[in-house]
């Protein structure tokens, strides 16, 4: 079968648009990853490793996938009270904040282990 390539990548009345399946990028759902398959633990463990000794928490393992997850990343910065980002499924927030965001996602009914030291 052969592949389609090309299509219309831009409309004055839409912006950008998706090649593949035509429609706005914002309303675009053929690229919507899926959950993460894993054990359904979510992980809260702490780095330093890169960073010339800033730690930050990691928060891996949520059964979450795009705008949801995205949602969640602002909400526990939000109640952190500090910076982060997320990169590949993962949550970084800035600081050590393992005992609130192990509180914190075990009240939204998720299993949550501390992982690391």
């Amino acid at each position: 079968m052969k592949k389609r390539s090309g299509g219309l990548v831009y409309s004055t009345e839409q912006g950008r648009m998706c090649p593949e399946c035509r429609n706005p990028v914002n309303q675009c759902d053929c690229r919507t990853p899926a959950p993460p398959a894993g054990d359904g633990i979510v992980r809260v463990s702490r780095e330093t490793k890169g960073r010339k000794g800033k730690g930050v928490t990691r928060v891996t393992g949520v059964p979450l996938a795009g705008p949801e997850l995205k949602a969640l990343a602002k909400e526990l910065k939000a109640r952190c009270g500090t910076g982060g980002t997320l990169k590949d499924g993962v949550i970084e927030i800035q600081g050590d904040h393992r005992d609130l965001l192990v509180s914190l996602l075990s009240a939204k009914g998720w299993t949550v282990k501390r992982a690391g030291g």
